[in-house]
């Protein structure tokens, strides 16, 4: 059953942790007693033990919750959903935790003889989630009384609060990133636009390049509306960079140097910069800021690749080349420090260089079309 309860949540992009238990036959018998008991004194029939075989979701995000439940209600059959703590109101913190019911696929029931009902109960819970219901469960569901006087009371319950907090806090930095990573992807599209209109038409390369897209984790930001900090300005200035208000951009990026920031963050702010004045073809200041970038982190290859490219569109192929050979000794495996060497090789008229760099290039990307045309047109050169 959990392997098709991790196949289910796979299909959802989650990759949560699965723990699972059956019940332990002196656990099973105090709960059958207990609710023995309880149906005696209502003079009613007794609930069904549900819980015999359990599995645990724990993942690390709130938000994963709901896609986890989603993704559990597509593939199984629910026959009960309870959420544990849902009752409480925002003065008080507890056990929280999502319980789903499921009832046995039909050709697993033959494991099931025994059970109340053929069902599984599926909990879903958040690792902070997991912590406390852990610690609760030893400290208060076990034992046999509980003589907590009230101030260890509130320390509890100032406890799980902190949890909870932080469990928000948590999901509100992870939806934080995604926004900031949808905004550099948007960023850089544009960025690579306007280096296949400068560079790339020349060889007649139609086919569309596709840039490369992989997110660099260091960057930061928020909205232009607040400014009370460098990560508000940073984000600012990334969303003006999107709406193609590169002047706009570049002037809050200043604003963000203007205030002597950490090495790291001068850095970024220093090649988003560059890459700003790049779209407004302002190719000097570009290659400055590139130069400032790689001054203050000298192993960030894409820095090295950028000025590169700036030098290449400005001509000055013997510069770019330079560049692109520090982007190789940082980065042995750019596939776009390979290619773009080997256009500048290609207009120096060395087209046994352009050759091997287009080479080495297809060999990181076989299919790639751009690379492919270049190395025709190299070996074309080479045989006149």
């Amino acid at each position: 059953m959990d392997a098709r309860l991790r196949a289910s949540l796979e299909k959802n992009a989650l990759s949560p942790t699965l723990k699972g238990r059956i019940k332990a036959f002196d656990s099973w018998y105090a709960k059958r007693i207990r609710l023995l008991r309880n149906a005696r004194a209502a003079d009613k029939v007794p609930i069904p033990i549900t819980d015999v075989v359990a599995l645990r979701v724990v993942c690390p995000f709130l938000g994963d919750l709901a896609r986890a439940e989603e993704s559990i209600c597509s593939s199984f059959k629910v026959l009960e959903v309870e959420r544990k703590g849902s009752e409480r109101s925002f003065r008080e913190f507890g056990y929280e935790s999502i319980h789903l019911l499921i009832e046995l696929p039909d050709d697993l029931r033959v494991d099931a003889h025994g059970f109340d009902s053929p069902v599984v109960e599926v909990q879903l819970r958040t690792i902070l989630q997991e912590a406390w219901a852990e610690v609760e469960h030893e400290l208060v569901y076990k034992a046999e009384f509980t003589p907590f006087d009230e101030p260890m009371k509130r320390k509890l319950a100032a406890l799980n609060a902190n949890l909870s907090l932080s469990d928000i806090i948590f999901q509100e930095i992870l939806d934080y990133q995604r926004r900031l990573t949808s905004q550099l992807e948007q960023r850089r599209a544009a960025f690579y636009g306007k280096i296949e209109n400068s560079m790339d038409r020349p060889l007649e390369l139609e086919t569309p390049h596709q840039g490369d897209t992989r997110v660099e984790r260091r960057e930061f930001g928020s909205d232009r509306s607040r400014v009370a900090n460098k990560d508000d300005l940073l984000l600012a200035a990334l969303s003006a960079h999107n709406r193609e208000d590169y002047e706009g951009a570049a002037r809050i990026y200043s604003e963000i140097l203007a205030q002597n920031p950490e090495r790291d963050i001068a850095a970024v702010t220093y090649k988003h910069r560059g890459m700003a004045y790049f779209s407004q073809s302002l190719y000097k200041e570009a290659i400055a800021d590139f130069g400032s970038s790689l001054e203050l982190a000298p192993d960030d290859h894409k820095a090295a690749y950028y000025r590169g490219v700036v030098k290449s569109v400005l001509q000055d192929f013997i510069g770019a080349i330079g560049d692109f050979n520090l982007a190789l000794e940082i980065h042995p495996y750019h596939f776009f420090s390979f290619y773009r060497r080997a256009m500048a090789y290609w207009h120096l008229g060395d087209y046994t260089q352009a050759l091997s760099d287009t080479e080495s290039a297809l060999r990181l990307e076989p299919g790639n079309a751009q690379a492919a045309r270049l190395k025709e047109l190299s070996l074309a050169k080479l045989k006149m």
